[in-house]
Order: C-alpha cells, then structure tokens, then sequence
C-alpha cells in the first residue's frame, strides 16, 4: 500500500473535539459555529490583488430569505490551479443554495503559491477585511506552502523525524493568528470551515515517479504532524475542520491519483467535486 494509515488516526481526536465544538448553537457572536495541494514550486508573494467579483447568488426563495456570501481563501487548491474546471469555492456555494433554497453567492480570494504569512497580509488588506464582513461562510485551506522547502531537505537526506516535528509544530503559532484575525472580521453568525490536505506535496503515481516509492512514506508523515497542527488551530477559533485526507486516501492505502490533476499536486475536476461534497456535510443547514 501507498499509504500509511497513521494520519486518520493522528486527526481522528482533534476532528472530533473540533466538530462538537462548532456545532454548538449557543456560541458567542465572536466565535460560532465546523489536494493535490498548493503548488509547491510557486514562490509566495506579498501583493494583495483586488477582489473577484462575486459570483452571483442564485434565485431567493419565496420568503426573502439568503445565506449570504461564501468566501474562500488559500492557496492554489482554493483557486482552482492546474484545472479546468469549476473550484470547488463555486460549487460550494451553489450545493449551499440548492440544498438550502437560499440565494448564495461566492468570492474566490485564492492563490497560487500562498503561505500563511501571505494570507495574513492578505487578511489585513481593507478590500479583504470589508469582503470578509459580509461572509456567511469562509473556507480556508493554507499551510502546504510553508513546508514546501522540506523537500528538498528530503532528496539530500537532511529531513528526518526531528525536521518535520519542527517544521509542522512551526505552522501552530501562525495558522492560530491567521484563523483569529479571520474570525474576527465576520459576522458573529458565520461558519468557519478548515480544510486539511490529502497531501501536503505532490501525491499518487506523479510523486512516485518524480521522488520514487521511499517519499510516499515520508510525505504521508509529513501530511499527518501538518493535519494535526491546522486541525488544532481550527479547534482554537471554533472552526469546523473538515478533513480531505480521509476522502481522497480513505482510511489508508487509497491511491489519490484519479482525484489529483496531470501535475499531481492539485485536484481535478473529480477532486473538486469531492471537496465541495465535503463541505457541504460539514455545513449545517440554514432551513
């Protein structure tokens, strides 16, 4: 098999606090309410660009009623790099308006090659901040960036357990402020959705090729201890984690590749697909 199946089980205990935690219909107006990944070779940048337009809402029901505003932030898998499809921010939003018979629209603030620093002066730019206030549900995915450089670390040898425990400890401090400031610039009854990975670097028969059979191993270690630290920081600002490992490797062992895109390192249109799914049952319904 492929994979390891530590990784379900590292996250099983943080998801479930994280879940039953975010459910709870009596939180505080300030706290509410629960890849392939990001392109690895893609250097972050600290230009914040201008917001999409948003996607229009569908048709409001009879009584007037809406659930308002989906905005997505995060690297490339949230901006829909290396496919030609619909991202899944988009599907999301339009799965909301369906099951829910609401009007939903969505803001896709994704990009290529974001690390959690990025996504912070991103947070802080006015245009995101006046976005963000009119959010009913905001999705992130972010952290696969910031390990991009174990890697190579990897390939000389230099990365054994101690590098990636203090690599992936590393991301705790930062994706907690991240997610703090987002919480709070959105409204008191917005959802907080956090995605994991399915892997934090190329996967499936392209890593294989590109690293050979020893990095699947070392990969899906490295994707658990990243896991675990985003799902801990979601837990922290009552935010749902909604875990992609378990959906594109099962329980382990699950080859992603049908899901991943030609580079191996995004999802496709299936992978897409899946992850709007996901969220969708990690979205309590507003009828």
């Amino acid at each position: 098999m492929r994979r390891a199946t530590t990784v379900v089980a590292v996250l099983a205990a943080v998801l479930l606090g994280t879940v039953a935690c975010t459910r709870a219909a009596s939180a505080p107006a300030t706290s509410p309410p629960s890849t392939s990944p990001p392109s690895t070779s893609a250097a972050p940048t600290s230009a914040v660009p201008a917001t999409p337009a948003p996607v229009p809402p569908g048709p409001a029901t009879s009584t007037g009623s809406t659930r308002g505003l989906v905005v997505g932030l995060g690297d490339s898998v949230t901006a829909g790099t290396s496919c030609s499809c619909r991202p899944f921010i988009a599907q999301y939003a339009a799965a909301l308006a369906a099951r829910d018979h609401v009007a939903t629209g969505a803001v896709n603030l994704g990009r290529s090659g974001l690390t959690i620093a990025g996504l912070t002066t991103q947070v802080a730019a006015t245009e995101t901040r006046r976005t963000l206030g009119t959010a009913s549900v905001v999705v992130v995915t972010i952290g696969a960036n910031d390990l991009a450089p174990l890697v190579g670390r990897w390939r000389d040898g230099d990365c054994d357990d101690e590098c990636v425990r203090d690599a992936t400890a590393g991301l705790a401090g930062p994706l907690d402020g991240v997610l703090s400031r987002v919480r709070a610039q959105v409204p008191g009854g917005a959802h907080l959705l956090v995605t994991t990975y399915w892997n934090v670097f190329e996967d499936g028969d392209v890593a294989d090729g590109d690293y050979g059979p020893r990095f699947a191993q070392w990969s899906d270690t490295v994707t658990a201890q990243a896991n675990s630290a985003i799902c801990t920081a979601a837990l922290q600002v009552h935010a749902t984690c909604v875990d992609l490992y378990r959906s594109f490797n099962g329980a382990g062992g699950k080859d992603p590749t049908p899901l991943l895109a030609d580079d191996g390192d995004h999802p496709n249109a299936a992978g897409h697909a899946l992850i709007a799914r996901d969220l969708l049952a990690a979205t309590p319904s507003s009828s």
